[in-house]
């Protein structure tokens, strides 16, 4: 839950952060571990083009912030740390995540903000598993939003009983989700760094197809998810599956909710690295439902997230008042800051009289 005032300006879901303490990485893991070497990052021997300080240190991101404007970061682990197995190792690799990140939001003075990640174990016996006690322990974190998750977990999305169980306790407990893909690699995906490129966005396509056309988002209607990277091919596919939920008794065989009309109550970051792109995801989902995302610090993240969001997408008030209700802040407080970046090299975004 976030009780503290957040500072003002732009905030920006879609953030990673590790420790270094944890680069080691959780048991099951399909790559790594986590490495520096002079300086640089990579997983295993694979270079992630990324400073071990931009991962790892508190300074630099909140430099980052400074330079592109961001007023509030929510961070959040790095897909490749999502404990994907369940055990006593698992667990203690996510209780030391969520208890360092607790600490860093706490001494960020309102600028920022996190969620947590929890042991994805497909046991039989979820009730008395971890899961609960994981999101129970997150839920009386102030500061903690919620939780993030992959789209995909031993083959299968939220129609499988792991991801299924995490939304309906997370749900139960009035948390947020985000959902970052896992980059799976295939076979023809071996070059030019497609498994990125086009995996990425289908395993995010896949995960909102499967949420709208189980029947699970109208068991949950409660449930605050917000999907990475624009929804992935999920915008361009829309038509698609309306018209195969009208045809097909077999794809509209668990949900009444036609996919246009549950795909409005979904949230979507604005990682679409294209204008007409942004224009098209905003028209589908609402302007209520973009959130800013950089995807800070990647390859793939946005250089100037704030104000690409703000430029094209449905403006900085509306993102402001979206990512503050995907977080679970219901109204705006009085005593809520003001944006403290003030980096005269950045353009400035400037704050709204009120969020």
């Amino acid at each position: 839950m976030i009780t503290a005032p957040l500072a003002g300006g732009v905030i920006d879901v879609h953030a990673h952060w590790l420790p270094r303490e944890l680069f080691d990485l959780p048991p099951g893991a399909p790559y790594g571990p986590l490495h520096d070497r002079d300086g640089q990052l990579h997983l295993g021997d694979l270079p992630l083009s990324i400073a071990t300080d931009a991962m790892s240190d508190e300074a630099a991101i909140i430099d980052d912030m400074d330079r592109a404007g961001v007023g509030v970061r929510v961070l959040s682990a790095p897909p490749f740390a999502f404990p994907l197995r369940g055990g006593d190792d698992a667990d203690r690799y996510a209780a030391e995540f969520n208890q360092a990140l607790a600490k860093l939001v706490a001494r960020g003075d309102g600028r920022l903000a996190g969620l947590g990640i929890v042991s994805l174990d497909a046991g039989p016996d979820f009730a008395s598993g971890s899961v609960p006690r994981q999101l129970d322990h997150l839920a009386a974190v102030d500061g903690i939003a919620g939780v993030a998750i992959p789209p995909v977990v031993d083959g299968r999305s939220f129609d499988g009983a792991a991801l299924r169980h995490v939304l309906t306790e997370t749900a139960r407990r009035d948390l947020a989700v985000l959902v970052h893909p896992m980059q799976i690699g295939r076979a023809e995906w071996s070059q030019f760094y497609l498994a990125n490129l086009i995996g990425n966005p289908v395993e995010t396509a896949t995960a909102v197809a499967t949420l709208i056309l189980s029947g699970l988002q109208e068991e949950l209607p409660d449930l605050r998810i917000c999907f990475l990277h624009g929804g992935g091919c999920a915008p361009g596919l829309l038509g698609r599956w309306s018209h195969g939920w009208t045809a097909r008794a077999d794809v509209r065989s668990r949900t009444s909710r036609p996919p246009a009309e549950a795909f409005r109550r979904l949230y979507f970051d604005t990682i679409t690295h294209g204008v007409p792109q942004l224009e098209l995801l905003t028209e589908l989902a609402g302007e209520d439902r973009i959130v800013c995302g950089s995807d800070y610090p990647f390859d793939m993240a946005e250089v100037d997230p704030a104000r690409f969001a703000v430029e094209h997408g449905p403006g900085q008030d509306s993102l402001i008042r979206a990512a503050r209700a995907f977080l679970g802040i219901r109204e705006a407080r009085a005593g809520d800051t003001i944006n403290p970046y003030r980096n005269p090299s950045a353009t400035p975004v400037l704050a709204p009289d009120a969020t």
